[in-house]
């Protein structure tokens, strides 16, 4: 068994990851570490380790179950934290509610539970982490950013981490969403 992880996920545009890494680099906030600005997403299905063949038929469920989804635009246009209000544990940019977001995370954790993998049992709560581990001296304040940045989800990605590696995920398959004429 591989001792990498792999999780399925939406990755953004790169002149996207450019603007919102620099935008929170700009603000100088004391966390541990950053999120390195390529490894920017947003994860839909965190699988853990796994063995080829496993990984294998859950990219073939997930092809699937996802080619008819239409792609479709999200718009980040919040910041927020998991953990403790003052000291949290992760910092991260959020997009505006998107029924198609829920839909395509459904069909991806159906297909990876169909292919064995036991997932997180908690509601999807859509993110893109930026920071973990808040060390600043005073206590936490969300900061202000223009946000409101929109971009098109077209393509689900098999991520695999190399936490030794910075950055630390690197695309093993891309799953291109439906991109056809007609409805929105």
């Amino acid at each position: 068994m591989s001792h990498n992880h792999y999780f399925f996920a939406l990755p953004l545009p790169t002149e996207l990851k450019e603007t919102l890494h620099k935008q929170i680099q700009e603000k100088q906030l004391p966390f541990s570490r950053f999120v390195h600005e390529q490894d920017l997403h947003l994860t839909l299905a965190f699988l853990g380790a796994a063995e080829e063949k496993q990984l294998e038929t859950a990219l073939s469920l997930v092809t699937s179950s996802v080619q008819d989804i239409e792609a479709f635009p999200l718009i980040i246009d919040s910041l927020g934290f998991f953990g403790k209000k003052t000291d949290p544990r992760i910092f991260w940019a959020g997009v505006k509610q998107e029924s198609r977001l829920n839909e395509l995370q459904s069909a991806v954790t159906a297909a990876c539970r169909e292919a064995g993998f036991k997932l997180d049992s908690r509601p999807f709560s859509p993110h893109i982490t930026v920071a973990r581990k808040w060390k600043g001296e005073s206590p936490f304040q969300l900061p202000q950013l223009q946000l409101n940045k929109k971009f098109l989800a077209e393509t689900v990605v098999l991520y695999e981490t190399y936490l030794d590696r910075s950055p630390k995920y690197k695309e093993k398959q891309i799953i291109q969403l439906h991109t056809g004429e007609g409805k929105d």
